[in-house]
């Protein structure tokens, strides 16, 4: 099954390509094509963008991410432009949050309109722990860095297609565990222990994944 891919633009090559690398470090398996400057200038390019749409294509889809208003107006035509303009859709987030959220969620093999969800929804707050203390299990992060950026995308990978909502808290606050942003909001570092718990049809299975990364020491079986 093909994954939804992500097209990077921005006036910026560097920025750009900064963001693709953010980015990817959340989803080794989906394709992230920078597409920023202008003829080594500052700028958006028109065929650099509809050059990299087609190279994010695998048949999912292609979500846009954009950094100023007239990116956004070349992202557009760009889709327009395309055989089936269905195939792609230019999101309004924030950058690096949106393309964050973006690529965990393609990682997770989430469809076009889940992904581009996602990144809408970048910025979700965190929410006070109003959870009794008791409620859920008591993890204890045993590798280095907790809770931050790559070991986030794995948990929030962990739990793709399990039907259960499931809840981490740390420090008086609580996070989605599907939000690789909320997760890392938490602050949670190496040392830390975190209480998580689930409800729903597949509970017990979202609990039984969190509790083998944990085992794992959040780190990818299979990496690369």
């Amino acid at each position: 099954m093909s994954r939804v891919g992500l097209v990077i633009v921005s006036h910026s090559r560097r920025l750009a390509e900064g963001v693709a690398e953010v980015a990817g470090q959340m989803a080794p398996d989906v394709t992230i094509v920078a597409a920023g400057g202008l003829d080594g200038e500052l700028g958006t390019d028109f065929e650099a963008v509809a050059l990299a749409l087609e190279g994010a294509q695998s048949g999912a889809g292609v979500v846009v991410l954009y950094d100023l208003g007239s990116a956004k107006m070349v992202a557009d035509l760009a889709v327009e432009m395309l055989g089936d303009p269905d195939s792609a859709a230019v999101v309004d987030a924030p950058l690096v949050e949106g393309a964050v959220a973006a690529a965990a969620a393609a990682q997770g093999r989430a469809d076009l309109d889940g992904v581009l969800s996602a990144a809408a929804g970048a910025m979700a707050e965190l929410i006070p722990d109003e959870s009794d203390t008791t409620e859920g299990v008591e993890i204890l992060l045993t590798n280095d860095v907790g809770l931050h950026a790559r070991p986030a995308g794995l948990l929030a990978r962990a739990l793709a297609g399990v039907d259960a909502e499931v809840t981490v808290t740390f420090g008086g606050r609580a996070a989605d565990a599907r939000s690789v942003l909320s997760l890392m909001g938490l602050g949670a570092a190496g040392g830390d222990r975190v209480r998580v718990a689930a409800t729903g049809a597949e509970a017990d299975e979202a609990m039984r994944r969190v509790a083998d990364l944990a085992e794992r020491g959040f780190e990818d079986p299979s990496p690369g």
